[in-house]
Parts: structure tokens; C-alpha cells; sequence
């Protein structure tokens, strides 16, 4: 395949019907009509998205890279009888979301990388409006947008580095954020409105520059699933590099509806990463962090 400007991956596990919807979204060529930004899933995904090829105004030279985490649903067969034109690479086991997506990085080349979430629907423009954001910063490597639900309320998908009083903030907002808590919902929404450059943003929508990214030694394969986006815009600053959250360029998220069907596994895995978070960065504090987990029954002995 020739050189892309912009490589797109995005790692499948069962999420199939997803996935078809995320790809939907991608086929829009033209500038977004006036109102159809991310303010709802029907906005990114109508069936007035074209059905040639043409990613979300990333241009022809966009690149989408599928990984399958060994998927039973029949992802692979359907991705190649439907989508011929994306590039899709069978990983062969369940090999978590930071392998996967070096999978995903490693067959490809473009100077632009788009972690992306299966369960995303990206408006027309998103995309173009991200990458400008972060080239409009040359000293910014890794660049995120606002993110919201189908019904368009926002995400807090971006933060200071994890660590105890730090968690708890953020989740405190997170959780008051989704109960519709009045004034924490009132000051997510505000948050998520400016331009900022925090510590992290998502890996759900996640443009980061290639030789950056090659620089770092790609994702930490030691998180399976959860602070792997984390993990890795911390080693983007220690770098000296910025991130960026970009409000102007926003996508909606349709909350972890690949994990529906393995529940007790994915709290699992997140369990594991965030005590392999700790016991990389805060290693002081991980003994007393798995001792919490096994004293509550959420973290096995071993």
C-alpha cells in the first residue's frame, strides 16, 4: 500500500456491530453540515454517509489498520467481505489493547498515528480538526478531543497523572459526572470546553506523532487493558513534549460497548494494570494498593 499522511488503528475483541458503525462513520467525505458535530451518535453515523471510501475528511491518504484480539464473532471473516479496504491483522490471542495496537503501529508508516476506540462514531471533520490542533503546537506529540455519550454529554477523558489523591478526584468527578450529578456534570461539561494541556488524555481517540511514539518504544505491553494511554503520554512529557485536549474537534463514544460481553474479565484486567500502573510509577504506594484491592476481594492472590 502506498505511504499515508494518517495511519488509523483500532482493536476489535467481539465487537463486531460496533466496529461496523465506527467504519460508518469514517466513510464521510465533505465538510460537516452546519450542527452535525458530535452532540449526537445519530449526527455521526446517519445514513447520509457515503458509500465510497473516504475517511472522516483525513483525507485519501488515510490508512485504517484493524487489529483483532482473536475475536469469535466472526469480525475477521465480516471485515474482509465487507471492508476491503481496510488493512486488518489477526493477532492470534487476546493480546490486550497496548499489544494490539503496537501490532497495529508496527505494520504501518505514516508520520501520524489515531489510536482509536472500536466503539467510537467520528463526525466528519473531527479527525482534520485534531490533526490541525496539533499541528498548529509544534512542541505538542500527542492530541485529544472532547468526547461524548449518544446523548451528548462529555466525557472527562483527559487529567492530571494518576496517582491516590489524583484518582480520587477523577473519580469523583467520573461518578458524578455519570449520575447526572447536577453541579459536577455542569463543571465537566465547562472543563471539557477549553482548550488545555493536560497531563493524559484518552486512548479512546489519541493522534500522536510517529517518531515520538517510535521514540518511546511504543505502548507498555504490561497493561493489558486501562492506563496505557496514561502510561504513555507520561513518557511523551518526560520527553519535553506537550499533550493537548482540543475541544474544537470532538467524537462520540459509546462507552465500553465491546466489554459488555466479558464483564468479570475486563474488571479484571483493569485491576492488573492498575496495580502494574503503580508498581511503575508510584512504587511506594503499591503495596498498599493491592493490599486495598485484596482486602475488598477485587485483586487474586498471584
Amino acid at each position: 500500500m502506498a505511504n499515508s499522511a494518517l495511519d488509523i488503528i483500532i482493536v476489535s475483541f467481539n465487537c463486531r456491530d460496533a466496529l461496523d458503525a465506527c467504519l460508518r462513520s469514517l466513510q464521510s467525505w465533505g465538510p460537516a453540515s452546519p450542527g452535525a458535530g458530535a452532540g449526537s451518535a445519530k449526527a455521526a453515523a446517519g445514513p447520509e454517509a457515503r458509500q465510497s471510501w473516504g475517511p472522516a475528511l483525513a483525507g485519501p491518504d488515510t490508512r485504517i489498520i484493524v487489529v483483532d484480539n482473536s475475536s469469535t464473532d466472526g469480525t475477521v471473516a465480516h471485515l474482509r467481505d465487507a471492508w476491503p479496504q481496510v488493512d486488518v491483522i489477526e493477532a492470534g490471542s487476546n493480546r490486550g489493547f497496548a499489544a494490539a495496537n503496537n501490532l497495529g503501529i508496527r505494520a504501518s508508516q505514516a508520520p501520524l498515528v489515531l489510536l482509536l476506540n472500536p466503539d467510537t462514531l467520528v463526525p466528519a471533520g473531527a479527525i482534520d480538526t485534531l490533526i490541525a490542533a496539533l499541528e498548529a503546537d509544534p512542541r505538542a506529540a500527542v492530541a485529544g478531543p472532547r468526547i461524548v455519550d449518544a446523548e451528548g454529554h462529555a466525557e472527562l477523558s483527559f487529567g492530571p497523572m494518576i496517582g491516590p489523591l489524583a484518582e480520587l478526584r477523577q473519580k469523583v468527578l467520573v461518578v458524578g459526572n455519570d449520575r447526572r450529578i447536577g453541579p459536577i456534570a455542569s463543571m465537566v461539561d465547562r472543563m471539557t470546553r477549553r482548550a488545555q494541556r493536560p497531563d493524559w488524555v484518552s486512548g479512546a481517540c489519541l493522534l500522536i506523532r510517529r517518531d515520538v511514539l517510535e521514540a518511546i518504544g511504543l505502548l507498555d505491553e504490561r497493561f493489558f487493558l486501562y492506563t496505557e494511554d496514561v502510561d504513555l503520554c507520561a513518557a511523551v512529557r518526560a520527553r519535553g513534549h506537550r499533550v493537548l485536549f482540543a475541544p474544537q474537534s470532538s467524537i462520540v463514544h459509546l462507552r465500553g460497548r465491546s466489554r459488555l460481553t466479558a464483564a468479570s474479565a475486563t474488571h479484571a484486567a483493569y485491576r492488573r494494570s492498575h496495580v502494574a500502573f503503580y508498581e511503575k510509577h508510584h512504587p511506594r504506594w503499591a503495596p498498599l494498593l493491592k493490599a486495598y484491592l485484596r482486602l475488598r476481594g477485587k485483586l487474586q492472590v498471584g
